[in-house]
Formats: C-alpha cells, structure tokens, sequence
C-alpha cells in the first residue's frame, strides 16, 4: 500500500468509525504516547532493561502500528501529502547519505 493509499484508508475510516478526527494537538501527545510504548518494548526487548511478565505479550508491530496510524491523522488534518514528502526525503538521504555510510568505519 502506498502512503497516499494508507492516508485515504485511514481517513475513511476516521469517516465510518469515528466521530472526527482528534485535534493535531491531542494526536500530537497520542503520537508521543504510541512512541513511548515502542520504546518501552524496544527498550525491554532488544535492551538492557528487565521485561515484565506483563510486557511479554506485547506486540511490537502492532504498537508500530499505532504510530503510523496516528501519523497518518497528522498528515491528513495538516494537508500534508505524506507519500510527496516521503519519496523526497528519502531522495535527499539516498543523495546525502550513500558516501556518508559507505565511508563510515564505524559500520563496517
């Protein structure tokens, strides 16, 4: 699916399911919210932190998911053609970055 397909999924769905879409300042904190939840199972997972009992059946892609999820609001109540910005961004960092990582020695 591409992002701008995932953008109008999420809005017809915000349509059909919700009453309307959060304000960007609450979805701003839920973002923050959704992210700390990846951290806390990244951190506790793949980290040097102790996972709780209650942390073991938490599911990473689903929480990922929730942040794309919230993303998508964002852009969709900004006007913010995501799938525009992405395949720019990820122009500028191929162009930016491909002598960068490949001269790094630190990833070698």
């Amino acid at each position: 699916m591409k992002l701008n397909d995932a953008q109008k999924a999420v809005d017809e769905w915000i349509q059909e399911h919700g009453v309307r879409y959060f304000d960007e300042l609450t979805n701003m904190a839920q973002l923050t919210e959704e992210v700390g939840e990846v951290a806390r199972i990244i951190a506790r997972r793949y980290g040097e932190q102790s996972e709780k009992p209650s942390d073991k059946d938490k599911d990473l892609g689903e929480e990922l998911a929730d942040v794309v999820f919230v993303v998508l609001c964002l852009a969709n109540q900004t006007g913010t053609d995501l799938q525009k910005a992405f395949d720019k961004k990820l122009a500028l960092k191929a162009k930016r970055d491909h002598d960068r990582h490949h001269s790094n020695k630190k990833l070698k």
